[in-house]
């Protein structure tokens, strides 16, 4: 397996690893290093955490008999909820490419059965979420 190197790893786990520490450690600051992507990683975390009630409402709205948020993994949930996020407010980037994107950063994070489960959540959520 090849060694990944810091700058290769996707913004988005960069986003799922700022907003799981800021779950953990609430009362610390969320730093942004230095990047090409620190704007974007800046805008999604911040927007996933001050919106993370709505993300939920929008959720139970949509899948309630697919997904039990009480019972979600922590990290599955912090995956979808940016996913969402992204969905709702980035109307910039294609749908496509927001649920491909999460689908990578998913294989950083969970096993293959997970990586379907939020593969299927997304796309059931995104055509609900932006119907033309």
């Amino acid at each position: 397996m090849p060694k990944i190197e810091k700058k290769d790893i996707s913004p988005r786990v960069r986003v799922v690893q700022k907003i799981y520490g800021s779950m953990m450690n609430p009362d610390e600051e969320i730093s942004y290093p230095k990047s090409q992507f620190k704007k974007f990683i800046k805008d999604v975390t911040e927007g996933t955490l001050e919106r993370r009630e709505f993300i939920e409402e929008t959720l139970v709205k949509y899948l309630e008999n697919d997904l039990n948020l009480k019972k979600t993994d922590k990290i599955l949930k912090i995956i979808i909820f940016a996913a969402v996020f992204e969905l709702l407010y980035k109307h910039n980037t294609p749908i496509k490419v927001i649920i491909s994107e999460y689908i990578k950063t998913s294989e950083f994070f969970l096993e293959q059965s997970q990586i379907k489960y939020v593969n299927a959540i997304l796309d059931k959520l995104s055509k609900q979420l932006r119907k033309h």
